[in-house]
């Protein structure tokens, strides 16, 4: 996905750097051939009582600077996507889907152009802050320590490991873990939407909401599961509760048309009973360790807010 910047709380880090770094990852895509399509998002309310939860939306989507959304009654909404089923909409236009994989070559060739080298299958075992740097104990098969002037800790799922594997970095700055599996199903056949389709947001997150990729096929997810350990598997009976789900806004949905297909967990920083935290992103400035970043609780909009988060790490560093 590639995110407009709708979702976030005005003045917050996700709010700045998901539009920002929208506005960035479609020059960069152009600009390197990334596969990626500015194909819409709709989010639709399915009831009376939801359409005023659109106008809070679009407010809010106003302050962060997302300037180009527009208000479709429910007849408009089915004018472009026949199968829906609405009674008021949002149309986003600057929302949009790419090639993750093929953005994460480009940008692994941009920085073997420039020197980088990327090194696999070397876990970080530990480390210490020591006198103006940071070094590291890796391991695999060839163990080795690592003296650096500048370490950026983009360890996802494991960022808080790593910091508190780092002797002399203050536990008090490493937030807390909790991992929030999204499982995902895709659709038997070709998806009969040309837009990305979104229910109103609830407590848990996005809703289960239609995502179609570059070629034309559609997922469906995710719905929240809060686990205790790293589990991709997706169960086949979790999808019986996104039938109904679906068939708000997609009454003509067939039965058997929904298979297991992936599952994402995300990084949070806070519990199940707590409200969405920001990212956090964290420099010398704030734990007073030289040449140290860490980026705590990257989650969506991650991917899409990524070349502008880079830019907030330089600037921390």
């Amino acid at each position: 996905m590639i995110h407009a910047g709708i979702y976030y709380p005005p003045d917050s880090v996700k709010a700045r750097l998901c539009v920002a770094g929208r506005q960035a990852l479609y020059r960069y895509c152009g600009e390197r051939g990334v596969p990626h399509r500015n194909c819409g998002k709709l989010i639709v309310a399915t009831a009376p009582d939801q359409v005023s939860g659109l106008a809070r939306l679009s407010a809010q989507a106003q302050a962060n600077g997302v300037l180009d959304l527009r208000e479709l009654s429910g007849a408009q909404a089915a004018a472009l996507e026949p199968e829906l089923r609405c009674v008021a909409a949002l149309l986003s236009p600057s929302t949009g889907i790419l090639d993750s994989h093929a953005y994460m070559l480009a940008l692994q060739g941009d920085a073997e152009a420039r020197g980088a080298v990327i090194v696999l299958r070397s876990p970080v075992a530990g480390g210490r802050a020591a006198d103006g740097a940071v070094e590291l104990d890796v391991g695999g098969t060839e163990p080795t320590r690592l003296r650096a002037r500048a370490v950026v800790n983009s360890a996802g799922l494991h960022a808080q490991r790593v910091a508190a594997s780092l002797a002399g970095f203050p536990r008090v700055r490493i937030p807390p873990t909790y991992y929030a599996k999204g499982n995902y199903y895709g659709l038997v056949g070709r998806a009969p939407f040309a837009h990305l389709v979104y229910p109103m947001p609830n407590q848990a997150g996005l809703g289960v909401h239609i995502t179609i990729d570059l070629g034309g096929q559609a997922r469906f997810g995710p719905d929240v599961e809060w686990i205790e350990r790293i589990d991709y598997r997706v169960d086949p009976r979790r999808a019986d509760g996104f039938y109904a789900a679906i068939r708000e806004y997609w009454p003509g949905l067939e039965d058997g048309r929904l298979q297991p297909a992936y599952a994402g967990i995300r990084p949070k920083i806070v519990g199940p009973d707590a409200p969405a935290a920001d990212f956090l992103i964290q420099g010398p400035a704030e734990h007073g360790v030289p040449g140290l970043v860490n980026l705590f609780g990257i989650e969506s909009p991650g991917i899409t807010a990524s070349l502008a988060i880079a830019e907030e790490v330089v600037a921390r560093l």
